[in-house]
């Protein structure tokens, strides 16, 4: 929801750092795959209820996320480039929620269990409207240059990465906070599949 509009901010810095990550030779995958470690590393220090150090490995981990784009914007956007940002930063959001369930089965699992069910509704649409955006040439630079299109919604990056830091500083509140958040995934889910509806139509009235 917010990540357009937060665009303007942290270009500026991420490109700064894209410009020494190339100028180190450090590649946008590299970067990718070092943000998934750390992703994983968060994962395993969560299970392992050392909430706050996980919080600082998640919060580097994301900004390497962020970094990532910003080097291939500098060097090539690539087809590879776009397909591991997605499906590594997609695993790392699914192993922090079991993670938390890990820490704390009897509290935790059951509502980690929904979260990650409903992580489908954002996910699945997501990646259904780009592949169809992609085969019509459909493009968007509202959240800078892409290797997919991005489809808008109410949980977007942002919301995903506030979400899972307040998980590590609040780990008490982790079943509020993921029913909130899986509640807003199934609003996001919904409002992308009216959106393909709508923009799709056509295609099922020849």
């Amino acid at each position: 929801m917010l990540d357009a509009a937060l665009r303007p901010l942290i270009d500026q810095p991420l490109a700064a750092l894209a410009q020494k990550a190339v100028t180190w030779k450090i590649s946008a995958d590299t970067v990718t795959v070092a943000a998934f470690v750390l992703g994983m590393g968060a994962a395993l220090l969560i299970a392992s209820q050392l909430y706050w150090v996980a919080l600082g490995v998640l919060i580097l981990s994301r900004i390497l996320d962020g970094l990532d784009g910003a080097v291939a914007r500098l060097t090539k956007l690539t087809d590879l480039g776009g397909f591991l940002d997605i499906t590594l930063d997609f695993i790392v959001y699914a192993s922090v929620v079991f993670a938390f369930a890990l820490a704390d089965p009897e509290r935790n699992a059951l509502v980690a269990a929904f979260l990650t069910t409903s992580f489908m509704a954002p996910a699945a649409t997501f990646l259904a409207y780009a592949v169809i955006a992609a085969k019509r040439g459909v493009t968007t630079d509202i959240r800078g240059a892409k290797s997919l299109y991005y489809l808008g919604g109410l949980t977007e990056g942002f919301e995903t990465i506030l979400t899972l830091c307040l998980m590590c500083i609040f780990p008490a509140w982790f079943p509020i906070l993921a029913i909130i958040y899986a509640s807003m995934c199934w609003i996001t889910g919904g409002t992308r599949i009216a959106a393909a509806v709508q923009t799709f139509r056509e295609d099922a009235q020849k």
